[in-house]
């Protein structure tokens, strides 16, 4: 019985929970929660943080996540449209400047160039550099030909089957372009002709006449046409002033190189007369060479007959 009194009054006792126990436990328990309890500014500060973080997940959510929601076929047509659009405006300009340059530097690249070892064609047709046929030869055994005899490979004839191609020397390249440019520079170049045009009156002198010849003539040796209007004077009806006349002279003073572009008409009521030159053709040249030398032999055949019958007669 003392022990079971005695161990009541201990645990009734103040002393056995300390501080935590009785009267003074609660003082102590709300010093602590107050000194653990944030100061309202520091909950201000840590909700701002908190609204920052959040605003900022928020905005990289929306800048790489995937729409749920599919988008409307009507707002895909549009789309497609407007980047069709897009296609459209971006699109290379016509330039004719620009086109005129790549004309003339693929030109210039198609006329005479070296190969070198970029052989497209695996079995090609081989000349030597004196022109001399070595037959089909593949494109390894090519090269290193090439390389044996320090040559170059220009492509002489791609629309063969199979292609041609000539083993040429740095100089001879050389001397091949310098002829293609030559040639360049005496074809003519395409493009509507220039007229020149002249104008006298029937009347004019013959040494007048010797000279509008000749200025006609220049004209004519530059691939030009000559547009010549004579006017009829006071003694057209005389011989030799007719405009029909002067403009057979004239023609006359230029054998093998001139015709008439169109033929002497009247004008103006009959007081004038006009008519066109122009050079002849490739065609009509080598025509007119022909006959030359047709009437050369038939003159040269005819004095040939003639002095054998002269020798006969003696």
């Amino acid at each position: 019985m003392a022990f079971k009194e005695g161990y009541s009054k201990m645990l009734s006792s103040p002393a056995c929970y300390g501080s935590r126990r009785g009267p003074s436990a609660e003082p102590v328990y709300r010093s602590a929660v107050s000194s653990r309890s944030p100061s309202p500014a520091r909950v201000a500060l840590r909700m701002a943080v908190l609204l920052k973080r959040l605003t900022l997940q928020t905005s990289i959510g929306r800048c790489f996540r995937k729409p749920i929601v599919k988008p409307d076929p009507a707002q895909l047509s549009l789309a497609a449209s407007t980047t069709k659009l897009v296609h459209l405006t971006f699109a290379k300009g016509f330039s004719t400047a620009g086109d005129a340059h790549s004309e003339k530097r693929q030109k210039r690249k198609d006329a005479f160039t070296n190969t070198g070892r970029k052989i497209s064609e695996r079995i090609i047709r081989v000349l030597d550099e004196k022109g001399s046929d070595l037959g089909l030869m593949h494109r390894a055994d090519v090269i290193r030909l090439m390389d044996k005899q320090d040559l170059r490979l220009v492509q002489r004839n791609t629309s063969s089957e199979p292609p041609e191609y000539q083993l040429m020397t740095g100089a001879q390249i050389h001397q091949e372009r310098l002829k293609l440019r030559e040639q360049e520079k005496a074809t003519p170049k395409a493009g509507p002709a220039v007229t020149k045009e002249l104008m006298f009156s029937s009347n004019i002198g013959q040494h007048d006449l010797d000279t509008k010849s000749k200025q006609i003539q220049q004209w004519i040796e530059k691939k030009y046409h000559v547009q010549v209007t004579i006017k009829k004077g006071k003694n057209a009806d005389q011989p030799g002033n007719e405009p029909d006349e002067i403009f057979n002279q004239i023609l006359q003073t230029m054998p093998g190189i001139a015709t008439f572009s169109s033929r002497p008409k009247a004008i103006k009521g009959g007081t004038a007369s006009t008519c066109a030159f122009r050079p002849l053709s490739k065609k009509e040249e080598k025509a007119y060479r022909d006959s030359q030398e047709a009437e050369r032999r038939h003159t040269l055949s005819k004095d040939n007959r003639n002095t054998e019958s002269e020798v006969l007669c003696h």
